[in-house]
């Protein structure tokens, strides 16, 4: 029906869903001409409330699917289920998706059995090996296969999607909606620094020392690429100009080795995992980032902070071609040869901490906004 509004729900559940879709829904919440709705399915309860807690986002439903040890076929049956029966409520004009997770393949594989038109935020991240990342690569190939809109968050990535023969004209290169999470979060910190006050304590212990970030949770690490990490990270942390500050992933395949290996050291400190601002102000008070995350490897380069990538590849490639991150595996010796360098090279350093950032200007959600309302959306196969 002409000037009918669309009808847009977007569905998410993990923390690093959320902290890339709060700009977006925030947009679309504003703009009259579309109904947006949420869904979450808890796929990361306590770190996704902790999300939604601070963005003032309030879900229309949310499905608490998540279970203690799921298996992942466990995991995919339940969202399958799940979301195909919010869909049937729903009945959107699209679905929006973000990432890789399971949540965000389960949305897009349901959404298919309905004919209903599935957007994809941060699409074409490809790493070129589907168990690198394990399972994130295949979601992210499925949901490809799929889609009928593709919001890539740089040229190299929108390259990919026409490298697997997507339409052309179904890919659009917007940023990345990190960045506006970021700016956004930035802007709220200045207003009340209140916000970021987890930390205090232990800027007034490791006062004077190199802080390095560690972040640590993929599952093709879990076993010895895990023990590896923890045995660079101990070694690094003998330093007595460095400090660590780890929040650790409740996933216990993290928790209990880094515990056990990391536990009571002097200049370790192993935290809850933080909430987003206070998350943001690790990244700035930081010297440079160890990490096997994928976010972190753009959030760190917003900050002018180097990343030690601890994986053998990424779907970030823009990054390690920037200078900005750099891989170095799960190998002990590697780990701790590179963060030495950066901390005794000050040239090294300086090239990896200016080094252009490729993710985006924090205008993403804005123009993914208005591709959303001026294209159609045609019902996928």
């Amino acid at each position: 029906m002409p000037g009918a509004k669309r009808r847009i729900l977007t569905i998410f559940g993990t923390r690093p869903e959320a902290i890339k879709l709060f700009p977006l829904i925030r947009k679309l919440a504003a703009d009259s001409r579309f109904n947006s709705r949420i869904c979450v399915t808890g796929q990361h309860r306590g770190l996704l409330d902790q999300v939604l807690a601070v963005t003032g986002l309030v879900p229309d439903h949310d499905l608490d699917l998540m279970r203690p040890d799921h298996s992942l076929g466990e995991l995919t049956a339940a969202l399958v289920s799940g979301i195909g029966e919010i869909l049937d409520t729903e009945n959107p004009d699209c679905v929006v998706v973000q990432g890789d997770t399971a949540t965000a393949m389960c949305s897009a594989l349901s959404a298919y059995y309905r004919k209903i038109p599935v957007a994809h935020v941060e699409a074409g991240l490809r790493s070129g090996n589907i168990h690198h990342p394990w399972p994130e690569e295949v979601n992210r190939k499925v949901i490809a296969a799929i889609a009928a809109l593709h919001f890539a968050p740089t040229a190299t990535a929108a390259e990919a999607l026409r490298q697997e023969n997507v339409d052309p004209d179904s890919i659009h290169v917007t940023g990345n909606t990190v960045i506006d999470a970021l700016h956004a979060v930035r802007g709220r910190i200045a207003q009340d620094p209140a916000l970021v006050d987890g930390l205090a304590d232990l800027e007034r212990r490791f006062a004077g020392k190199r802080i390095v970030g560690v972040t640590c949770h993929r599952r093709e690490n879990f076993g010895d690429g895990i023990l590896g990490i923890a045995h660079a990270v101990r070694m690094l942390a003998q330093r007595p100009d460095v400090a660590v500050i780890f929040p650790i992933h409740l996933n216990p395949n993290v928790r209990k080795v880094m515990e056990a290996e990391l536990g009571g050291l002097e200049n370790v400190a192993l935290i809850e995992p933080l909430d987003y601002p206070n998350f943001v102000h690790l990244l700035d008070i930081a010297d440079f980032v160890l990490t096997d995350s994928g976010g972190v490897q753009e959030e760190g380069p917003a900050f002018g902070k180097p990343v030690l990538v601890m994986r053998e590849t990424t779907e970030r490639p823009e990054g390690v071609e920037a200078g900005t991150a750099r891989l170095v595996g799960t190998d002990t010796t590697r780990i701790l040869e590179e963060a030495c360098r950066l901390l005794d090279d000050s040239q090294a350093y300086a090239a990896m901490a200016r080094a252009h950032n490729p993710y985006g200007d924090g205008e993403s959600a804005g123009r993914i906004v208005e591709l959303l309302a001026g294209l159609n959306y045609p019902a996928p196969g």
